[in-house]
């Protein structure tokens, strides 16, 4: 199993207390991270090395890289 740098997205923050009380129920973010959630990243997660330094978790990348991309698209 390759090594993940651990993610908590209800990790509880100095202010605001928790990442849920940042974003709306119905924001984009949270509609991203429920579809990523989803996806079947076996491919991905089976292609980090046990050795080495501990990565970010794939789906952790693959969200904010997905949530940018579809922010900056033009209106």
């Amino acid at each position: 199993m390759a090594r993940f740098i651990q993610y908590d997205r209800h990790q509880q923050y100095l202010l605001p207390p928790s990442v849920d009380e940042w974003l709306p129920e119905d924001h984009l973010a949270r509609y991203i991270v429920e579809v990523i959630d989803q996806l079947d990243l076996s491919k991905l997660t089976s292609r980090y090395s046990r050795s080495g330094s501990a990565a970010y978790h794939p789906a952790l990348l693959l969200t904010l890289l997905v949530y940018d991309y579809v922010i900056s698209l033009p209106d």
